[in-house]
């Protein structure tokens, strides 16, 4: 019984020593210098021109057509708030925040911005203008034909 159990831990070992060989980077020998200095990527150019986009399905929480650099966002701060909230945006010109942004998990209403919805880029991002990883192909219902109600 000791063999038999001998044995198979050999064979068990064996069998992941040829398995793990075949795909695991060589130990010596000549390696690149994992602290070469490469040079890196562009920074990406954010869309600061201010116009609001199209949104690509509902709920969608819109882009941020404008920079964020420097904004300090915090539990203490939020500077997004200086334009947003619903007190300054007649003097910003700004859209006011979503009433959504107002209530709690169970639908009570804040008189101010709720907790959960304090930090803006948890949803919301700037739009960079730069070429995608991977294509686009959504095509929006209208453009696939589909009427609005009340359009006939």
């Amino acid at each position: 019984m000791r063999q038999l159990l001998y044995v198979t831990l050999a064979t068990a070992g064996l069998c992941a020593g040829l398995a793990g060989a075949q795909g695991v980077p060589k130990l010596s020998g000549a390696q690149p210098d994992p602290m070469k200095s490469l040079p890196a990527a562009p920074l990406e150019r954010y869309v600061t021109d201010d116009v609001r986009q199209m949104r690509a399905y509902p709920e969608q929480p819109p882009v941020i057509p404008h920079s964020i650099e420097g904004y300090q966002l915090s539990v203490n701060a939020n500077r997004c708030m200086s334009c947003h909230r619903r007190e300054n945006v007649q003097g910003s010109g700004a859209p006011m925040i979503s009433i959504t942004h107002f209530m709690t998990r169970d639908a009570q209403m804040l008189a101010d911005v709720s907790p959960r919805r304090y930090f803006c880029t948890q949803c919301h991002v700037p739009q960079a203008d730069i070429d995608p990883a991977i294509g686009n192909t959504f095509t929006d219902m209208s453009e696939l034909g589909a009427a609005g109600a009340g359009s006939e």
